[in-house]
C-alpha cells in the first residue's frame, strides 16, 4: 500500500482554504461598503440652526465629514460661526454661514432662502436653535424671561419645521433636538420643559403629514450635555450637576458625540423607515 502523503490534496486543501478566506473577507468588505454607502452623506446638503457652538457645532461637523454640504446658522456669535465654516472648509465639505435669529419668521425664511440660492435643495434640517433656563421655580418667572423662552424654543423651532416640510427634498430628513425635560419633568425648569415640548408634538403631527413624501420627522431627545450649554464650563451648576449625575446608571452627562452619533443615525438611510420617533440620548437617566 501507498503510505506516500497525498501533497495533492494537501495542495487542492490549501486552496479551498485560502478561496474562502478570500470569499469571506470579500463578503465583509462588500458589508462594509454598504454600510457605508447607506451612512454617506454625499451631496446632501444639511441646514442647522444654532450650529456656531455646542451640539450644533458637533452635528454640522459630523455632516460635513460624512460628504453633505452645510448651511451653519448663527443669531450673534459670528467669530464661532466663522470658525465653525474653517473646520468644515478643511474638511473639504461646501459650507456657507447665515445670521438669522430664529425667534422672527422672516429671518428663518431668510436662512432656508439662502441655503436654496448658495446648493440649489435642501436633504436635511436640524432644528437645534434654543435658549436655557434653569433653577428658576415657576413662582419666580417673569414674563419677559417667558417670552424669550417660548420665541426661540417654541415658535422658532415650529417655523423652522414649517420651513423645512415646504423646502426640504422629498426622501429628505427633519430633526428636532428637544430635551430630556420634555420626558422627565425638573423642578426649576418648567418653563424651560415646557417651551421644549411643544415641538414634540409637532414632529408627531408632521411626521404624519408629510410621510407620504419619504421625508422622516423626528426628535433627539439628548440629557444634559457637558462641556456645552449651561454646561459649558465644569463648575457651573453643581445642585443640578449632581441631581442629575445621580440619575444616571452611567454615571455621567451626555457629550456632544453622544448626540451627533444619533444625528447621524437619523440624517442617514439607515433610519429611512424611522419616523415620528423620540430617541432619549440619556444613558438610562429616569429623571
Amino acid at each position: 500500500m501507498d503510505k506516500r502523503p497525498n501533497y495533492r490534496f494537501k495542495r487542492c486543501n490549501g486552496i479551498i482554504q485560502i478561496t474562502i478566506f478570500i470569499i469571506n473577507n470579500t463578503i465583509n468588505i462588500n458589508n462594509h461598503l454598504k454600510f457605508s454607502i447607506m451612512n454617506s452623506l454625499n451631496n446632501k446638503v444639511a441646514v442647522i440652526t444654532g450650529s456656531a457652538r455646542g451640539l450644533g457645532k458637533a452635528i454640522a461637523e459630523r455632516y460635513a465629514a460624512l460628504g453633505a454640504n452645510i448651511v451653519i446658522n448663527y443669531s450673534r456669535d459670528k467669530a464661532s460661526a466663522d470658525e465653525v465654516v474653517s473646520n468644515i472648509t478643511a474638511m473639504g465639505a461646501k459650507v456657507i454661514a447665515v445670521q438669522a435669529d430664529v425667534s422672527k419668521v422672516a429671518e428663518i425664511e431668510k436662512l432656508f432662502a439662502e441655503a436654496k440660492k448658495a446648493f440649489g435643495k435642501i436633504d436635511i434640517v436640524v432644528a437645534n436653535a434654543g435658549v436655557e433656563m434653569v433653577e428658576t421655580p415657576v413662582t419666580d418667572f417673569t414674563e419677559e424671561q417667558f417670552d424669550r423662552l417660548f420665541s426661540i424654543n417654541t415658535k422658532g423651532t415650529y417655523f423652522t419645521l414649517q420651513q423645512a416640510a415646504k423646502q426640504i427634498e422629498d426622501g429628505g430628513r427633519i430633526i428636532y433636538i428637544a430635551s430630556s425635560t420634555t420626558s422627565f419633568p425638573v423642578t426649576g425648569m418648567a418653563v424651560y420643559g415646557g417651551s421644549k415640548t411643544t415641538p414634540r408634538y409637532l414632529v408627531d403631527v408632521l411626521s404624519k403629514e408629510i410621510g407620504h413624501r419619504g421625508v422622516t420627522v423626528n426628535s433627539i431627545i439628548p440629557f444634559a450635555v457637558d462641556h456645552s450649554g449651561i454646561f459649558a464650563e465644569a463648575d457651573s451648576y453643581p445642585r443640578l450637576r449632581k441631581q442629575l449625575l445621580d440619575s444616571c446608571p452611567m454615571g455621567r452627562l451626555a457629550e456632544v458625540v453622544d448626540v451627533a452619533n444619533v444625528a447621524e443615525f437619523f440624517a442617514s438611510d439607515l433610519s429611512s423607515f424611522v419616523n415620528g420617533q423620540h430617541l432619549l440620548v440619556n444613558g438610562g437617566a429616569i429623571n
